[in-house]
C-alpha cells in the first residue's frame, strides 16, 4: 500500500469509520484511541539493538516538532475520541521543553492519560515538575540491574544512574513503575528470574519484551540471531521462582500478559510481538518525532503530518487537515505484521519511530 495516496480527495481515499467517544475506528473495526508521540530521535544511551555507538542517523533539528506542533496534533487526535498519550523517543527527557510538553498535552480537554517511556537517567532532576505538569505514570527501560551486563547491552548506561531515577519516579508518584526488558540472548537472558525476582519485594511490573527487527542496520540483524522468544522467558523464570499465575486484565487492548509469583506484590508481564502477536487489539498509532503517522511499529507505512502543520493556511483549516490525516492513518492501518513472511520495517530503528 502507498499510504500518501490515501490522502487523495478522490472517491477511493480510505475513510476511517465515524468517531465516536470511544475513538475512530479503523477498516477492521478496532477502537484506535491511543497515541504514542515520539518528541526525538536522541538518546544518551546505545542499546545494542537500536542504535550505533558512533554516527546515528538522526533527523535535521528543524525537522523535529516544536511543543505548538505536538500540542496541535494532540488537540485534533481528541477531537475524534483519542484519550490516551504516552510520549516516547530515543530518549524523551533530553528535550529541553520536556515539563512544557507535558502540560500542554494533560490539559487538552479530553486527554484522560498522560505517560512517559525513558531511561530514567535524568528523572532525579525532573521527575517532580513532571508530575505537575500532569504526568501520571513512566515506564522504565532497563535491560540489566548487573554492573557487567547493563553497559554490554545499553552501552552507556549506569545502573546506579537508572535505578536513582527509578527512586525518583516512584517518590514523585510516577507508579505503578513498569521495568520494560529488552530480552537478547547471549546478553541478559540468563538473568530474567533474577529481575522478576524484584516483584517478590516492590510492586513493580517487571516486562519481558521480545526483540523486534527493525531498520536493515547490523542492529536488526543482532535482532533477528539473538532473538528469545518469551515463551523461554517464562519457562526460566517459572524454573526458578516456581509456576506464574495469571492476572486477569479488564482491558482488551493490553499488549502485555501479566502474570505474579506467588506472594508477590509485582507482576510479571510478557510483551511476545513475534511469539504471541497482540495485533488484533491493538488500539495505538504512532507519531515519529519528524511528524509522521507511523501506522505499525513493524511496518514501513506513514503519513506524513509535518507539512499540514507547517502550511500557510489559517490554523482552522491545518487542524482540519491534520484530523483528516489522522483519520487516513487509523483507515490504513494494517491487521497485523507479517514478520513470518520475512516482512518488517526497514526504513527506520526503533529511536526513529518511538517505542
Amino acid at each position: 500500500m502507498t499510504v500518501e495516496s490515501d490522502l487523495r480527495t478522490g472517491e477511493d481515499a480510505h475513510t476511517a469509520e465515524t468517531p465516536t467517544r470511544a475513538g475512530p475506528r479503523d477498516r477492521f473495526g478496532r477502537v484506535i484511541d491511543y497515541l504514542r508521540i515520539s518528541i526525538t530521535d536522541r538518546c544518551n544511551l546505545r542499546c545494542v539493538y537500536c542504535m550505533p555507538l558512533t554516527a546515528p542517523d538522526l533527523a535535521e533539528g528543524s525537522h523535529l516538532l516544536t511543543a505548538d506542533e505536538i500540542e496541535t496534533v494532540v488537540r485534533c487526535a481528541t477531537s475524534i475520541g483519542f484519550r490516551k498519550f504516552r510520549l516516547t523517543g530515543g530518549e524523551p527527557t533530553l528535550r529541553s521543553d520536556l515539563v512544557d510538553i507535558c502540560r500542554r498535552i494533560s490539559s487538552t480537554p479530553g486527554v484522560a492519560d498522560l505517560s512517559l517511556t525513558t531511561n530514567a537517567i535524568r528523572m532525579p532532576e525532573l521527575a517532580e515538575d513532571l508530575v505537575e505538569a500532569g504526568l501520571r505514570r513512566v515506564n522504565v527501560h532497563v535491560d540489566s540491574l548487573s554492573a557487567v551486563t547493563l553497559p554490554r547491552v545499553m552501552r552507556l548506561g549506569s545502573v546506579e544512574k537508572i535505578l536513582a531515577g527509578i527512586a525518583a519516579a516512584e517518590a514523585a508518584g510516577l507508579t505503578p513503575i513498569k521495568l520494560n526488558i529488552v530480552v537478547t540472548r547471549d546478553f541478559n537472558d540468563s538473568e530474567v528470574a533474577q529481575l522478576a525476582r524484584l516483584t517478590l519485594e516492590r510492586d513493580w511490573h517487571v516486562r519481558f519484551i521480545e526483540l523486534m527487527p527493525l531498520g536493515s542496520s547490523s542492529e536488526a540483524r543482532l535482532s533477528v540471531t539473538n532473538y528469545v522468544s518469551n515463551v523461554d522467558t517464562r519457562a526460566r523464570i517459572e524454573r526458578e521462582l516456581g509456576a506464574l499465575q495469571a492476572v486477569p486484565s479488564d482491558n482488551p487492548s493490553d499488549e502485555c500478559d501479566n502474570f505474579r509469583v506467588a506472594g508477590a506484590p509485582g507482576v510479571v508481564g510478557f510483551i511476545s510481538p513475534v511469539s504471541k502477536p497482540y495485533c488484533g487489539g491493538c488500539n495505538r498509532m504512532r507519531m515519529t518525532a519528524d511528524g509522521r503517522f507511523h501506522l505499525c511499529l513493524l511496518n514501513d507505512d506513514e503519513l506524513d503530518v509535518r507539512a499540514a502543520l507547517r502550511a500557510d493556511a489559517p490554523q482552522a483549516d491545518r487542524e482540519e487537515r491534520i484530523t483528516q490525516i489522522l483519520l487516513a492513518a487509523v483507515s490504513g492501518k494494517p491487521t497485523g505484521h507479517r514478520l513470518a513472511d520475512g516482512l518488517h520495517t526497514r526504513g527506520k530503528r526503533m529511536h526513529q519511530i518511538g517505542g
